[in-house]
This record gives structure tokens, C-alpha cells and sequence, in this order.
């Protein structure tokens, strides 16, 4: 079925009526549903996902909450979320970090726990 993102309103794919086979489940769902609001495009939804995360991880480090990522655990890594690619090489993200629970004190260039924590 096609629908208009409720954020940009482009044309888009959405499977609305099986939700479990949407493209949209694959994203965790970290921010809550806005009453009212439409399905949106995989840019906006991706987008919406990062500017979550991003805020997640101001709170936690500003003491604000406890990390509770590992509840939106999944099986496997998705680009884009748990990692991107840069010069071939695979680079993880805050949300794979927050996902480990911990620091592994490597330095790591996304890592939300500023090298605290060490996961031993």
C-alpha cells in the first residue's frame, strides 16, 4: 500500500496491513509513537531513530537515566543502526555501544560511556 511519510510527506511503501513483515519493524522502537501520528519514510524513521539515540545518550551520560538499550537487543547488526561502513571498514554506532551494556575500553569512536564502566 502506498502512503505519504506523516514527517515529508514523500510516497512510500508500507505493509501496514502485516505489520510483521514491514520494513519499519526492523527499526527499534526507542521513541514513542506520536498520538495521532502516520507511518514514515525509512529516511525520516532512520532519521527520527538518530536524533533518539543521540538524545538517549546526552541523558545517559549526563546521569539522567540508566542505560536500558539492551532491552532493544537484536540478533543481528544492521547498517545503519548498529554500524555504517566508512573506507570499508565497519564502524559501530552509540546504539551498538549501548547495546553492549558497557565500555570495553578500547577508545571506541562512538562509545556513550566516555571510557567508564569498562566491561570487563
Amino acid at each position: 500500500m502506498e502512503k505519504l511519510c506523516s514527517n515529508c510527506q514523500r510516497p512510500f511503501n508500507c505493509s501496514v496491513s502485516k505489520p510483521t513483515t514491514c520494513w519499519c519493524t526492523s527499526i527499534p522502537a526507542i521513541f514513542p509513537v506520536t498520538e495521532g501520528a502516520d507511518c514514515l519514510c525509512s529516511d525520516c524513521l532512520m532519521e527520527r531513530f538518530q536524533e533518539s539515540v543521540s538524545t538517549y545518550v546526552d541523558d545517559l551520560k549526563a546521569g539522567k537515566i540508566k542505560n536500558e538499550a539492551p532491552h532493544y537487543h537484536t540478533a543481528s547488526l544492521q547498517e545503519g543502526i548498529d554500524y555504517y561502513m566508512e573506507n570499508g571498514l565497519m564502524v559501530l554506532s552509540s546504539w551498538f555501544h549501548l547495546k553492549r551494556g558497557g565500555c570495553c575500553g578500547n577508545a571506541c569512536r562512538h562509545c556513550p560511556y566516555e571510557h567508564i564502566n569498562v566491561k570487563k
